[in-house]
């Protein structure tokens, strides 16, 4: 009996937001029955992908120089005797293949984030033309249609079920990178998270650009959210990310109805200065969005939020940028995403007057992440004490220490046998650090 053939190795580098992490999932999983395996170290790879993302011009820097070093790999593995294909994935693959395959003449190929289904043939298009560099893109149902089933490798996992944006923030690049928002069938996801449930996750984090625009169920997000609580084993259900826009009535009488949402809400406002929010092209204020965190908070008070802020916008002064603090000290977030404004090529803000200095961004940065430290501090520690259920994931770093999350995604620790690995366990926790808890002891297991 000949032996097997040896699995190719596949390696794939994923950056930015959980819609990427997704995608470079499933990539892996178009790519499985061609006979690749995933690889961590991009040296051995016969295929390797990098999927970045396109809002923050220092991520599409970093896919550049990564593919500096890969260029090198590609060349050595050449002098062996060995062929090597590199792909770029994703938004950046989208809004910039021209200028990366002139930028980067060792990539094979560029695939947009409704293409990636296309992997195999586009790959064996590349094979049977050497040298051939191709550029791909499709509609999302397509996508969907294609892709096979999910093969999950832990106890939580993301679900897409709505994609592209339709809001135009003046930022950013997602659509004209995504598209229009789009949602998939119902059923379909349903058919997904069942198939996810049978093969042992018990929480589902749903994504979108603008999850909450969701409009593929009866009831929208809401809807949508209903219907997969039924699933039985499926015991979390969050979504990520939302926009205040789509935040409608329904979605917040969920939050208070629907044990199985988590009281943990994404929920981006970017500035508290609402002329700088109407430069963004926000479609909403400081105090519709103070408002709408009161409603919230009215229908699941132990709700807690994060936000993404971006400091330096194109005519932010410091009036402004203390309106922002103003809102955070106002609202009181236990996490948030913040970053120094970036020009990306094509959209209005980047040819917008007033461009801020670096060293103003710097420094306003680093006062707005300070209070939002203090913030996120206070919020672990008001945990200490408080009995949290949580669902472990994975070992610790050492014999006999297991890792969940709560439902405020803080990691928390324990030491305790890996029996409870995928259970949901209520836990008692004596000690908050910066970003995570330390449980005490076990005190019930769902």
């Amino acid at each position: 009996m000949s032996a097997a053939p040896p699995a190719r190795r596949l390696y794939i580098k994923t950056y930015g937001c959980q819609m990427n992490v997704y995608d470079s999932e499933r990539m892996a999983d178009v790519l499985a029955p061609l006979g690749y395996a995933m690889s961590d170290r991009p040296d051995d790879a016969a295929l390797a992908v990098l999927n970045p993302c396109h809002i923050r011009d220092q991520a599409t820097e970093k896919v550049y120089s990564e593919l500096g070093q890969i260029r090198l790999m590609k060349l050595a593995r050449a002098e062996a005797g060995e062929v090597m294909t590199v792909a770029v994935a994703g938004c950046v693959a989208q809004a910039e293949g021209e200028e990366i395959m002139r930028r980067q003449p060792a990539v094979d190929l560029v695939v947009g984030p409704q293409a990636y289904h296309q992997l195999p043939e586009l790959i064996a298009r590349t094979h049977r033309a050497r040298g051939e560099s191709l550029a791909c893109d499709f509609e999302p149902q397509a996508k969907f249609d294609a892709l096979p089933a999910r093969r999950p490798s832990g106890v939580t996992a993301f679900l897409t079920v709505q994609e592209g944006c339709d809001k135009f923030c003046t930022f950013c690049v997602v659509p004209y990178t995504r598209g229009a928002e789009w949602s998939r069938p119902a059923a379909d996801i349903e058919t997904e998270a069942r198939g996810l449930a049978e093969r042992g996750v018990r929480e589902v984090t749903l994504l979108g650009q603008n999850v909450n625009a969701y409009d593929g169920a009866e009831g929208g997000l809401a809807g949508l959210v209903r219907r997969l609580a039924a699933i039985p084993g499926l015991d979390r259900i969050r979504y990520t990310t939302s926009h205040p826009r789509d935040m409608d009535d329904a979605l917040i009488a969920a939050h208070g109805e629907v044990e199985a949402l988590m009281p943990y809400l994404h929920l981006p406002v970017q500035s508290g200065s609402d002329r700088i929010l109407r430069a963004m092209n926000r479609g909403h204020g400081a105090k519709s969005y103070l408002a709408l965190v009161e409603r919230i908070r009215a229908a699941r008070p132990d709700l807690a939020l994060s936000s993404d802020f971006i400091v330096g916008f194109p005519g932010e002064r410091e009036e402004d940028f203390e309106a922002t603090l103003d809102l955070i000290r106002a609202v009181g977030f236990a996490g948030a995403f913040s970053f120094k404004y970036s020009p990306r090529p094509g959209t209005p803000a980047a040819a917008m007057p007033g461009q801020v200095p670096e060293d103003v961004k710097s420094e306003r940065l680093a006062r707005l992440q300070a209070l939002l430290e203090t913030q996120q501090r206070a919020f672990n520690a008001a945990q200490a004490g408080k009995v949290l259920p949580v669902l472990f994931e994975k070992s610790g770093r050492y014999p006999g220490q297991i890792i969940g999350r709560s439902p405020y995604l803080q990691a928390v620790y324990l030491e305790a046998p890996d029996r409870l690995i995928g259970q949901i366990v209520a836990v008692e926790i004596n000690r908050a650090g910066p970003n995570s808890l330390v449980g005490a002891r076990v005190l019930e297991t769902a």
